[in-house]
């Protein structure tokens, strides 16, 4: 088991400017980084990746779906070839960083509705481009990772078992399941019983309270949680994603314009102690 600490905490590009974090984040005890993937090019995320390297650490990233333009379940031939093209972009960039998991709910835009749920057509037009992108994860020695959300910010795919028939479809080596502890809360009828059945095709985790806000400071079940995946096997990457107000745009994505924890510092220093103890005390 890894435990990773998502940097859109503090940005969606992470840039020279951000690369003391690393060193925090070294000292404090976590194992790696996750990085998202918006925008640059295979030579930024290079250096981004020494630096991580350099600082002892190892890394996952994560993307979204920007725009319909690249929407992998449209109607437009266009539309989704450009989807492929951009999942492309972002494994390769991935790799140049390090990457060994590309993670996101990069099958729709985010805020998109159509009034109902994913169609039988929908599915299939995503599923080919997923498959396109995982000959390239392949090549790349990545894994993707379909990380499914809560029906106030998409459709597609908002529970475990959406996820896992989701990734059956696929039917492909290099992509699996993203769980997310803060979406699990919304949409399951049980949030740890979801777990079981379904550990062979979870291949990452986020760790995020059920407001965003500091792992262990809320209701989520902690104790349950670890267990179920322990219990199962899972032995990778233990992601933490916490959201606040410092970035605008994505504050408005994921809904927050309130404060949840009093600093960064207490979200990454406590969410580590959590993990550990509760890991260890499931052993």
């Amino acid at each position: 088991m890894k435990v990773g600490f998502n940097m859109l905490l503090w940005t969606t590009h992470v840039t020279e400017e951000h690369l003391p974090l690393l060193q925090t984040l070294k000292k404090v005890g976590y194992d790696g980084v996750e990085v998202p993937i918006f925008e640059g090019d295979t030579a930024h995320f290079e250096k981004v990746g020494k630096a991580i390297k350099d600082n002892g650490l190892g890394c996952t990233s994560v993307t979204v779906i920007p725009d319909e333009q690249r929407n992998p379940i449209s109607t437009d031939a266009k539309h989704r070839q450009a989807a492929v093209d951009y999942l492309k972009w972002a494994i390769d960039c991935s790799a140049a960083m390090g990457s060994t998991m590309l993670c996101g709910p990069f099958y729709q835009p985010l805020g998109v509705f159509t009034g109902q749920g994913p169609t039988e057509e929908e599915k299939q037009r995503a599923a080919e481009v997923h498959r396109k992108a995982a000959d390239f994860a392949a090549e790349a020695n990545l894994t993707l990772a379909v990380e499914y959300l809560n029906r106030f910010e998409c459709y597609f795919l908002n529970t475990m078992a959406d996820a896992a028939d989701y990734v059956r479809r696929v039917n492909h080596p290099n992509v699996g399941v993203l769980f997310d502890t803060f979406h699990a809360n919304i949409e399951e009828k049980d949030p740890v019983g979801c777990i079981g059945p379904h550990i062979d095709i979870i291949k990452h985790i986020h760790i995020s309270e059920n407001d965003r806000g500091t792992p262990g400071k809320g209701h989520i079940n902690w104790p349950g949680t670890f267990k179920a995946l322990r219990s199962g096997g899972y032995s990778e990457w233990l992601v933490v994603e916490a959201f606040g107000r410092a970035l605008p745009d994505l504050a408005a994505a994921t809904r927050v314009w309130r404060d949840f924890f009093p600093s960064a510092e207490e979200v990454y220093t406590e969410a580590l102690k959590l993990i550990k103890e509760q890991w260890e005390a499931v052993g």
